[in-house]
């Protein structure tokens, strides 16, 4: 397959990869450097391929012209897989490393497809298990893909890497509270804003008070159980994973922002830095981990 595109072209598709990351998904691009060489292509991709997806809606006006992008993404992963040439540099790259890896369609199907339910309704969640199923479809699957071409089989990675995404994408759906009520759209789940007298008016209206902070720790203390969860698996979890699952430590550096905060989203201090941490301790965090093998 990779002979479909010339070795420049696939050259070019890789860096625009890496450029898209760096620019829309710091954290992870920080901890993707983390990876071993052979190994990074193929996480670029993956990651760039989230930034595409997730960034739908974001760069359109109209909710029907995202659906219609990310409906092409469907269409695209489905040509890749039938050895078709989609001029994309993205799409290349995936291409590119679909076929090397043998990476399994399922998960790429299941990413994009909660992409495209989501962009359909609209809708805020009804309980929290549903937006915990909206972040392993989104964020757990790209931990997957990244084991499965780094060719590692391991029962206990698969769970952590499950506990990692959950944990992940509930934490990045809080810290985008505000700028999800900037354009009124809410993934409070309904079930949690009512146990706690949130209303959908002041959270659009960007207002901190009590049941704004109950709300915001729950689903946090839910994130927080996954991170735990996959670090207990840490002990049984095979080595050449550990790098793969670096991006607990990003969620975990949220978090305790987060409980710093009282969990007002709101606070502009979560904005500074990265992940409301000053990038040096951010960058030594990461590295601290990286090098003792945790996550």
């Amino acid at each position: 397959m990779n002979g479909t595109y010339p070795t420049s072209s696939l050259r070019t598709a890789f860096s625009y990869c890496v450029q898209q990351v760096r620019s829309y998904d710091y954290e992870n691009y920080l901890c993707l450097l983390h990876l071993p060489t052979s190994l990074r292509k193929a996480a670029f991709a993956l990651r760039a391929f989230n930034v595409e997806t997730a960034r739908v809606r974001d760069n359109v006006s109209d909710a029907k012209l995202a659906l219609i992008r990310l409906l092409w993404w469907r269409d695209t992963i489905d040509n890749i897989y039938k050895n078709k040439v989609v001029e994309h540099p993205v799409a290349q790259s995936l291409a590119s490393i679909i076929h090397e890896h043998k990476l399994s369609k399922q998960w790429f199907k299941r990413s994009i497809e909660a992409r495209i339910a989501d962009s359909e309704t609209e809708s805020t969640p009804v309980t929290l298990a549903d937006l915990e199923q909206y972040s392993e479809n989104t964020a757990s699957v790209l931990l997957y893909l990244t084991l499965q071409a780094g060719e590692i089989q391991s029962t206990a990675a698969d769970h952590a890497a499950s506990h990692i995404g959950k944990a992940s994408g509930l934490v990045l759906l809080l810290r985008a509270t505000p700028y999800h009520a900037s354009r009124r759209r809410s993934f409070i789940p309904y079930e949690i804003a009512a146990k706690h007298g949130l209303s959908q008016e002041d959270l659009y209206r960007g207002e901190y008070s009590e049941a704004l902070e109950n709300a915001m720790f729950e689903i946090a203390s839910t994130a927080n159980a996954h991170l735990e969860k996959a670090q207990e698996l840490s002990n049984v979890v095979p080595k050449a994973a550990l790098p793969v699952l670096l991006p607990a430590v990003p969620c975990r550096i949220l978090l305790d922002s987060l409980q710093k905060r009282h969990f007002n989203v709101f606070d502009p201090a979560l904005t500074r830095g990265i992940s409301g941490v000053s990038p040096l301790w951010f960058l030594l965090k990461l590295k601290w981990n990286a090098l003792r093998g945790r996550y």
